[in-house]
């Protein structure tokens, strides 16, 4: 959690209001799990075990970054469209610092 805390402030970023450390007070983490409970969870069990779990999670992770084209993002893939973002914008948060 320290990472995202650092990185809020890099990019003078406010971090959402709720308690500290929980990943459910905001609109766009809630609707993620949300959408991953239906998509994976209860739709691709039963789950024989802790493992099996883990690389599923690691799978639909890779499939929802990578593949999986999104409509609020022009119907491409968060991959894409990081890329796409960090080619046009110099962002002080990647320069090199001395």
């Amino acid at each position: 959690m320290r990472f995202v805390t650092e990185r809020l402030e890099q990019e003078a970023a406010v971090a959402s209001v709720g308690s500290k450390g929980d990943s459910y007070d905001n609109a766009l983490a809630e609707a993620f799990n949300s959408l991953f409970k239906a998509e994976l969870i209860r739709n691709k069990g039963p789950w024989t075990s802790i493992s099996d779990v883990e690389i599923a999670v690691a799978e639909y992770v890779d499939w929802f970054n990578q593949r999986r084209l999104h409509g609020e993002l022009g119907h491409v893939t968060p991959a894409e469209r990081e890329a796409a973002y960090y080619a046009t914008e110099p962002h002080k948060s990647c320069q090199k610092t001395s």
